[in-house]
């Protein structure tokens, strides 16, 4: 089935805010959403109610991040960071935290944020005899290149009163969950701790950046034709000066933004210079587990498009 989305009120006047999809499309948990945008490379921060990171450029943001099988998010972190000495100084207390990721588009488009997620719980530093285990699971979501200072992470840990020079260059954290939301693409919801454990990221995630800025570059003239699928909607975003971008990518199906006017490109920002924006949600007829599936899936795609 193929559906266009739902335009936020303040969306089609303004050209502000986030389209939301129609209430009875395939969709992913709120669950599913964070998971996901773990295992994706959306930027992340990291915040301790009184704690604040005096170095500007954020040290406190995790190098790299995964999920345990019981659902604590593992994180490697620079030794010297504000989060990372605090949990130090911590030891077993409980230490509340929140975690925050941005998600981006990769490609340029008006209002590029495509959510936000929050997960919130208690960070520890993980123990000795642990620390292998969590290596081997971030090594598992990672390049090796990323970890270049998992060795270091590995050592016995020097505590929280050791100097400079004795403080590990990186520490790797354990974030139990407690709770969390997302606000995105798919609307605003809360999600409990087992249901983030219990749930997976969505298959294409590792993938997602690369195939929208494919589609972007060497497909651009059929997912304008997409326009084809929208009916009567279709015309006012599909004349000859007007851009469809592909914007997300996920089992349940693609995602385009619509931009009215948007000449030669649109701009990397958030602005749209006024421009009509709207979302167009194209659902696959079964989800995909795949790339491979996920290409059977785009053609079929385009072919109803053309047809």
């Amino acid at each position: 089935m193929f559906r266009p989305g739902i335009p936020l009120p303040d969306a089609e006047r303004t050209g502000t805010g986030q389209p939301r999809p129609a209430e009875d499309a395939q969709r992913p948990s709120a669950a599913e959403r964070v998971r996901t945008l773990v295992a994706s490379h959306g930027m992340a921060s990291l915040e301790i109610p009184g704690v604040e990171d005096p170095d500007p450029l954020g040290l406190s943001a995790p190098v790299c991040r995964t999920v345990a099988p019981e659902g604590d998010v593992l994180m490697l972190l620079p030794g010297d960071s504000a989060a990372a000495r605090a949990a130090a100084y911590a030891q077993d207390d409980d230490l509340p935290a929140v975690m925050e990721i941005t998600d981006v588009a990769p490609v340029s488009v008006p209002h590029r944020v495509r959510g936000r997620a929050w997960v919130a719980g208690w960070l520890t530093p993980v123990r000795t005899e642990q620390r292998a285990r969590a290596a081997m699971l971030l090594a598992e979501r990672h390049p090796v290149g990323e970890l270049l200072g998992i060795g270091e992470a590995l050592a016995p840990d020097a505590g929280p009163d050791a100097g400079h020079q004795g403080r590990p260059a990186w520490a790797l954290l354990r974030l139990e969950v407690g709770e969390g939301a997302v606000d995105d693409l798919w609307g605003a919801e809360p999600f409990e701790p087992d249901d983030f454990a219990a749930a997976a990221p969505d298959p294409l995630v590792a993938h997602e950046a690369e195939l929208l800025q494919h589609l972007h570059s060497a497909h651009a003239e059929q997912v304008r034709g997409l326009c084809a699928l929208l009916g009567e909607r279709g015309g006012a975003v599909c004349g000859r000066r007007d851009q469809a971008v592909p914007l997300g990518l996920d089992r349940f199906g693609l995602r385009v933004r619509f931009v009215q006017g948007a000449g030669g490109g649109t701009r990397g920002g958030d602005g749209d210079g006024g421009r009509r924006v709207f979302d167009a949600r194209f659902d696959f007829p079964e989800p995909v587990r795949d790339v491979a599936e996920l290409r059977r899936a785009l053609h079929a795609l385009f072919d109803a498009a053309a047809s």
